[in-house]
């Protein structure tokens, strides 16, 4: 028996039932089928801008070429060497005096060597704050210098609930020098 000859021993209500079921069964396939490919390709049109981004990226830095030689010999000419652990204690008296200099409070000071990297080694210093605000950005601005190599690695400033015109803070300073072997 046929295809033809099985749908012609169908009566009136079971060739509509089977039509009904072949035509879902129709538009699920190619309801699934078409999400796969429209899925296709809005991964390949995300894909696609995503490199693009990257290529445009990699085009300034090819356009900053000599700017980033430039930084990078200044970097190798005036990075500092770690001589040792002493080194911690020097830049928390730094900090010290600067904090005098603009009226702001150390509490709690801490030294300690940090992490080294391939791209450098560092010594830090956390203590907390107490300062009115203009005091302490003068003092955040005279610490992190270019030429000091020192960064703020963590800041947590908040207003003292025992006087609303102090901040009161925590923060880790550290300062990086060439990595070692350089």
């Amino acid at each position: 028996m046929t295809i033809a000859g099985w749908y012609q021993s169908l009566n009136q209500r079971e060739r509509r039932l089977s039509t009904i079921v072949a035509a879902i069964i129709f538009l699920l396939l190619n309801w699934y089928l078409w999400g796969k490919l429209l899925g296709a390709l809005n991964h390949a049109r995300a894909d696609l801008a995503t490199r693009q981004d990257t290529r445009k990226v990699q085009e300034v830095f090819i356009r900053e070429r000599a700017l980033w030689e430039k930084n990078a010999q200044w970097l190798k000419e005036h990075q500092p060497t770690l001589k040792g652990p002493g080194d911690a204690s020097t830049l928390l008296d730094e900090i010290k005096q600067v904090a005098g200099k603009h009226n702001v409070l150390l509490e709690n000071p801490a030294i300690g060597t940090g992490d080294a990297t391939p791209e450098r080694q560092a010594v830090f210093a956390s203590f907390e704050v107490k300062s009115a605000w203009p005091p302490l950005v003068r003092f955040l601005y005279d610490v992190q210098q270019p030429d000091s190599f020192v960064v703020f690695e963590s800041i947590t400033l908040n207003i003292d609930a025992a006087d609303p015109t102090q901040m009161r803070g925590k923060m880790k300073v550290a300062r990086w020098f060439a990595p070692a072997g350089k």
